[in-house]
């Protein structure tokens, strides 16, 4: 099957049931060149979801003035990382790109300009993690950018205008962690299984008993939550890509929680899929 051929199927947006949604804490980058209890999962949930027709994907790792969405047909991997060995820049992911999903998903967001990006790629938040499900790179993959300009609040009512997309097979991914904070590492601690700060425990937990209570509006509102949150969230560029998988989850679906574990006290794995019952 040539390239052209290829895009034909990969492009066929027809009517299907919901796509699940996805919110993953992809963590560090050696995710993507090693075996671990977290690839293994993010590779058993690829092989047990519909196979989609397209990837949407929402990463912390690109944050724009302005929305924009990836619409070239054949995006780069980009290595937007340092200090890591050769193996992990020498990885490449060569999935197609899907103009016409861009096309489609700019005119579907009628709350604020959407632009398309022709220079971007597909990062790490990315790649890294869209490589478990799908290590063939059979499927179209396009980025949509955080706009550091907008609100939680508007991130998640965009996020909502792309409810329709999930009925046309594209499955849709936010890419980040729930508990993200570089400065307070316990470099120590590296390999200690599960270890968490208190504070990061407190954020991880209160942040899931919200997503199970449906209170999606604390969820927003994260700098009103206290100091653990504060810690927990120092920036918000790993936590917004979560508002993105919630705001596409409608009342009589459930939320299923995995990989549920911390990294060096002060990062958390933890992942969700929002599916049907």
């Amino acid at each position: 099957m040539n390239i052209k051929e290829l895009q034909h199927f990969s492009y066929n947006f027809s009517v299907t049931e919901p796509m699940p949604v996805l919110f993953i804490g992809h963590g560090s980058p050696m995710n993507a060149i090693e075996e671990n209890e977290f690839v293994n999962m993010w590779r058993s949930i690829g092989k047990s979801i519909p196979k989609p027709n397209a990837i949407l994907c929402v990463s912390a790792h690109w944050e724009t003035r302005g929305t924009y969405l990836t619409a070239m047909e054949k995006p780069t991997t980009i290595h937007d990382f340092g200090g890591f060995p050769k193996a992990l820049f020498d990885v490449q992911y060569p999935a197609l790109g899907s103009p016409e999903l861009a096309k489609e998903t700019q005119h579907i967001i009628k709350s604020t300009e959407v632009s398309l990006d022709y220079k971007w790629g597909l990062d790490h938040g990315s790649w890294s993690v869209i490589k478990a499900f799908f290590p063939n790179a059979e499927i179209p993959v396009i980025q949509m950018s955080l706009d550091y300009t907008q609100s939680p609040q508007r991130h998640y009512e965009i996020a909502q205008e792309l409810t329709s997309l999930r009925k046309k097979g594209i499955l849709i991914i936010g890419s980040g962690n729930l508990v993200h904070n570089l400065g307070l590492i316990a470099w120590d601690k590296m390999n200690t299984d599960n270890y968490a700060y208190e504070w990061a425990t407190e954020a991880n937990t209160k942040m899931k008993q919200f997503i199970l209570a449906n209170d999606h509006n604390s969820l927003i509102n994260f700098r009103s939550q206290g100091k653990a949150f504060d810690l927990a969230i120092p920036s918000a560029e790993h936590y917004l890509p979560l508002l993105y998988a919630l705001a596409l989850k409608t009342p009589n679906e459930k939320v299923r929680f995995f990989n549920d574990k911390a990294v060096a006290g002060s990062i958390s794995m933890t992942s969700l899929m929002i599916e049907k019952p």
